[in-house]
């Protein structure tokens, strides 16, 4: 893949009959896929809960704000860990590439008492700074001084600096930058008792990106076969053009510091 306009494979034509037959046949199994998915869900809603002991402080655009604040009156919390460290120059493309559909989605989930926040380990005023960029409107709240994203396993340890290795999604890695995606499920109980219910990392993410859900249907699918890692043609939506061009061979890089005291408006070069 070079460019955004290589023509698809031209794949087997056939008749129309031939056509549907063979579509009847797919949509079998596609089916299956959306019984078991179904189920699949069932079992995730059913995992056991852990009681939140700990008291996670953030600010946001009203300051100050509690795990029980970020609620904002629901009984149920979804948190997008998004990678934006302290004194990047941006936020991380693959984060933008999936927080581009977080405004459109919040006014729906709050009818199904469920409130979208987005958390950062970056200070709040860098946050402010890229939000502001990126023309985005959702909550977004900063755990900058807090162990809110080490509890979550989102961004590194001084440990884990040291060694070079990751304990992500469950397992002891290794991670390209000192900070990771994920998402996190909490539920607040008439006492007001906070509970974890879920996280999940990684291409565990895939369900929550309406892009690739939307590419996955046309022929050329997500097209990133053969790439250094498959998300190396995002970029951030302020940042493509008409010249866009697509490097395989570019490999994920940590977003550059910059100056203390200079707005984060920079270019992620990974």
């Amino acid at each position: 893949m070079a460019t955004m306009t290589t023509a698809p494979k031209l794949e087997k034509v056939v008749s129309h009959s031939e056509w549907i037959e063979a579509r009847k046949a797919f949509l079998a199994k596609e089916k299956e896929f959306t019984r078991l998915r179904d189920e699949l869900s069932r079992q995730r809603r059913e995992l056991p809960w852990e009681k939140i002991e700990k008291d996670y402080v953030f600010e946001g655009p009203r300051g100050r704000e509690t795990l029980a604040d970020l609620f904002d009156g629901r009984s149920q919390l979804l948190i997008y860990h998004f990678m934006l460290g302290p004194g990047w120059a941006a936020g991380c493309p693959s984060c933008s590439y999936i927080s581009d559909q977080f405004d459109g989605m919040t006014i729906h989930l709050a009818h199904r008492d469920v409130t979208l926040a987005v958390v950062s380990r970056a200070p709040y005023a860098e946050i402010d700074a890229f939000k502001e960029r990126m023309g985005w409107k959702f909550h977004w709240a900063s755990s900058f001084g807090s162990d809110f994203n080490f509890g979550y396993h989102v961004s590194a340890t001084a440990a884990e600096k040291g060694t070079g290795t990751a304990d992500y999604n469950y397992a002891i890695t290794s991670f390209p930058s000192e900070e990771r995606p994920g998402a996190s499920v909490f539920v607040k109980d008439a006492d007001g008792e906070i509970y974890h219910t879920y996280s999940t990392y990684a291409r565990g993410l895939d369900i929550l990106i309406g892009t690739y859900n939307f590419l996955d249907l046309v022929p050329k699918g997500r097209d990133e076969a053969g790439m250094a890692h498959s998300m190396a043609w995002v970029r951030h939506h302020d940042k493509y053009d008409g010249g866009y061009f697509v490097d395989p061979n570019q490999k994920y890089e940590q977003p550059k510091t910059v100056k203390a005291g200079s707005c984060c408006s920079g270019e992620h070069h990974g």
